[in-house]
């Protein structure tokens, strides 16, 4: 795990593997961002035209070595392109600080310390540089037989300027910290191979944290879902080896006046059961747990940070898998608020375990729920792969979500829920299917979600079908893998929330 420092030594005599500045573009012109005037001296003010000499153009996501020259401890400086300078008065916006420090924190793997020099001038930078760095220094690892030599993630990031005996700075890199934590915690359940997390796997990952962060844990395996009837969670497990569970995690704070439900999908793997996903579509669905990770992980978070609201987390655990078992397309499952659902498609099962612990998430009447899942492609096909959607039976929850996750540098999108489409899920056979038209998919399983939220209760949606499992090359802070998309949102969220804004 890496560590995070705040150190008050100045740029040219910490010592450090190496020392990252960040460099912007003004015009044409390579301009030195501020936090490096230090490194620019040793340089003679001429590191913009050494840099420029190398080919550096300051761009987002650009990183350029060279060797440091006397006069600095460091023996490596490392440029990181913050894009377009800002004006004069204007600082650079926390994404790109968070950008550049994931990009700078990713080149430097094998390093045991680098000295971060990177514009700092509030505790929300300080928070931003903190979060990338420690988000970009991450790898997964452990089924690598060869794990142990090779080159490990950066091990200690120093933050200079960051005003270590200020109480502000020094709350913001501790939360930066806790949050980024998390979000790993996450991206290791979600990289974890199936045949190893299975939901009774995940549920004990559940219990060991609720152990060490006092956490109260229940877990429903399949017997207790049976008696309980939960048919949604059971018709989508039924056909694995691997019985499914209902994990219930909650954080209370005694100074709390308002509870938040979180509720996430987990199919720890999802093979599209009798309704068999083709090649090509399946080779990731260890993913499709995503959401109940990062409700998880958002859990753990708000009960390090202490927020002063309850939370209470509902991970549905099922894998869904084909077998003379396995529920059939034009079954009927009896859902544990005893509707009944026709299955047209088993392929669409995240709707039918989130149904399920929606109800019950329903029952303890909190303030809101938000559910969380990998749930359809349409959604991806209408956002492309980083970009969540938002559904919710409150306009203004909807919008106060949307701003949380651009804050938090998340991309995301509010979407309708087009009354016209929920005649679509009619059954003559059930009281409704789990499946309506085509054109609009992602949109019709946010209505099919909604009939499950208990009367009066703020409820939203978060799709993150796109940004949850990144296949291409790293950029900034997001790896290959799990990414641990909709964390940071949730926990602004319960911040808020504590804070009596929502």
């Amino acid at each position: 795990m890496t560590a995070l420092t705040l150190s008050t030594a100045g740029a040219a005599t910490l010592r450090a593997d190496a020392l990252v500045v960040g460099v912007a573009k003004s015009g044409k012109t390579l301009v030195v961002a501020p936090g490096a005037e230090a490194v620019d001296k040793a340089f003679d003010g001429r590191l913009a035209a050494v840099l420029e000499t190398l080919g550096a153009s300051g761009a987002e996501g650009e990183a350029t070595k060279l060797p440091a020259p006397a006069g600095l401890k460091a023996p490596v400086v490392l440029a990181v392109g913050l894009g377009e300078a800002p004006e004069d008065g204007e600082s650079f916006g926390a994404e790109t600080l968070r950008r550049a420090a994931g990009t700078a924190a990713r080149t430097l793997t094998g390093s045991k310390k680098a000295a971060f020099a990177l514009p700092i001038a509030t505790p929300d930078d300080t928070a931003a540089i903190a979060e990338g760095a420690l988000l970009g220094a991450y790898a997964y690892t452990a089924y690598q037989e060869n794990g142990k030599d090779a080159k490990k993630p950066l091990a200690e990031v120093a933050l200079l300027g960051a005003k270590p005996r200020d109480k502000a700075h020094k709350a913001a890199a501790e939360r930066a910290q806790a949050v980024a934590e998390e979000i790993n915690r996450a991206r290791d359940l979600i990289n974890q191979p199936p045949n190893d997390l299975t939901p009774a796997a995940f549920a004990a990952v559940a219990q060991a944290a609720g152990k060490e962060h006092g956490l109260k844990v229940q877990v429903l395996d399949e017997k207790a879902l049976a008696k309980g009837g939960y048919g949604g969670i059971l018709g989508v497990g039924v056909g694995s080896v691997n019985p499914p569970r209902l994990v219930r995690i909650a954080y209370t704070h005694p100074k709390a006046e308002k509870t938040l439900a979180l509720v996430g999908k987990g199919i720890t793997y999802d093979s599209g059961g009798i309704s068999l996903k083709p090649a090509g579509h399946n080779e990731t669905m260890k993913c499709d747990m995503s959401g109940a990770a990062a409700v998880f992980s958002a859990v753990v978070a708000a009960a390090r940070l202490g927020l002063e609201v309850n939370v209470t987390g509902w991970l549905a655990l099922a894998e869904n898998m084909p077998s003379g078992s396995a529920t059939r397309p034009g079954d009927v499952l009896r859902m544990y608020s005893g509707k009944t659902v026709e299955v047209l498609n088993t392929d669409a099962e995240g709707r039918l375990v989130l149904a399920d612990a929606i109800t019950r998430a329903s029952e303890e009447h909190p303030d809101a729920i938000v559910d969380v899942a990998t749930l359809t492609g349409a959604m991806v096909l209408a956002l492309g792969d980083r970009t969540f959607g938002i559904m919710a039976n409150d306009d203004d929850y909807r919008t106060a979500i949307h701003e949380i996750a651009e804050e938090v540098g998340e991309q995301s999108w509010p979407m309708p829920l087009p009354a016209d489409l929920r005649k679509t899920m009619d059954s003559p056979t059930a009281d409704m299917a789990n499946m309506g038209v085509r054109m609009g998919g992602g949109l019709v399983a946010g209505l099919f979600l909604q009939e499950f939220v208990g009367e009066g209760i703020t409820w939203a949606h978060l799709d993150i079908a796109g940004p949850a499992f990144h296949e291409g090359a790293p950029y900034g802070y997001t790896p290959k893998g799990g990414t641990g998309s909709s964390v940071r949102t949730l926990v602004k969220l319960a911040e808020r929330t504590a804070a009596g804004e929502l």
